[in-house]
């Protein structure tokens, strides 16, 4: 039990306790990390449902550390703020996404922290948004819950003018996408493909046209979602699976690529044709299994490059959420009650997203 302001709390949330979990969480309490005054603790009011939290609970990437609480796309209102934290304060709208820690605050932080790529510490002290331990021994638990409690550094303002079962989706969907867009000079004058139109993918068509591109296609292998990729604002769409010769036909019509595709089974060799010249694919999907393999001659004949990209730094997590606002970028979302997060996750482990999942605490609100 946690008391600040005056106020009692638990730390309790819908726990996985096996390989089994997707559907069968159990809603259970547990202990936070210790309390540092480094900290903020949110009282959880949204969660996005990600497919990193059906990867985790089912041990895809790797053997999760059960009992787990996942969620890393959380909303909520601050309650208790570490007297070290200065830019949030009790009562202050917050998120959290994917990463709740990093080497930054300690002695001999790495060159990365250093120069604001919080990202891609990989350094004592990273610690993930769940599935993880911080550096003082505390496990990380996520949003599926009534509260969190994570760094401040890794607590983001939420701006007005955007809802916060918006905001949710955006802390790990919407950043994933939006980093190497705007990473590899997304805007006037580039020709861009989303390939896998899905909770990551219009995310990227989302951004790709409110950045400004020239032209942005949508990648899938049906058909059938030819009308909500129009509807997101793509100037085409290729169903890979149905029209025959596609990567002939679209061949060398592509700047940049963003890859959301989780499969092993992609046709990759086929992806880094639709490049033009010097075309730069980056892989944002994170496949259970090997990627595809691909020749030499795939890359060197016209200077391509095939890149990876990972979530984004909390400052540009805050630009994203800003430029949201500025664009009027909303996602495709359905609010679903945190009291059926089993039902919720088996429903987007059946690809029934359209497009994103938001988890709604009522009881927070």
């Amino acid at each position: 039990m946690t008391q600040a302001n005056g106020t009692e709390y638990t730390f309790q949330g819908w726990m996985g306790l096996d390989k089994g979990s997707i559907g069968n969480l159990k809603w259970q309490t547990y202990e936070p990390k210790a309390w540092e005054e480094t900290d903020v603790d949110i009282k959880v009011t949204h969660c996005g449902i990600c497919g990193s939290d059906l990867h985790t609970l089912r041990s895809g990437w790797g053997a999760t550390a059960y009992p787990c609480v996942v969620g890393h796309e959380i909303v909520g209102i601050a309650v208790r703020v570490g007297s070290e934290v200065k830019h949030v304060k009790v009562g202050d709208r917050v998120g959290v996404g994917a990463q709740s820690d990093s080497c930054l605050n300690r002695s001999g932080k790495c060159p990365d922290c250093s120069a604001g790529r919080e990202n891609l510490c990989f350094n004592k002290g990273r610690c993930d948004t769940y599935n993880s331990v911080f550096l003082n021994g505390g496990k990380s638990y996520g949003g599926y819950a009534d509260y969190n409690r994570t760094p401040g550094h890794f607590v983001i303002k939420i701006p007005d003018g955007l809802s916060s079962a918006a905001a949710a989706p955006m802390l790990c969907g919407g950043i994933t996408t939006y980093a190497p867009l705007k990473n590899n000079g997304c805007g006037p004058g580039k020709r861009v493909a989303i390939i896998g139109v899905g909770g990551l993918g219009h995310f990227g068509i989302l951004w790709a046209k409110a950045l400004g591109a020239d032209r942005v296609v949508g990648i899938s292998r049906k058909e059938s979602k030819r009308t909500d990729v129009l509807k997101l604002g793509a100037d085409d769409y290729i169903a890979t699976s149905e029209q025959k010769n596609w990567a002939q036909e679209h061949s060398g019509s592509f700047d940049l690529i963003i890859s959301t595709v989780s499969s092993p089974n992609m046709p990759l060799r086929d992806y880094m044709r639709l490049l033009d010249s010097n075309g730069i694919l980056v892989q944002v999907g994170a496949p259970e299994d090997k990627l595809p393999d691909l020749l030499a001659f795939d890359f060197i004949m016209k200077g391509k490059s095939l890149s990876g990209s990972l979530i984004g730094p909390p400052a540009q997590i805050e630009e994203m959420l800003q430029f949201a606002v500025e664009k009027n970028v909303q996602p495709w979302i359905e609010e679903r009650p945190l009291t059926e997060a089993n039902q919720a996750i088996v429903d987007m482990e059946n690809g029934l997203a359209r497009y994103r999942y938001t988890l709604v605490n009522e009881k927070n609100l």
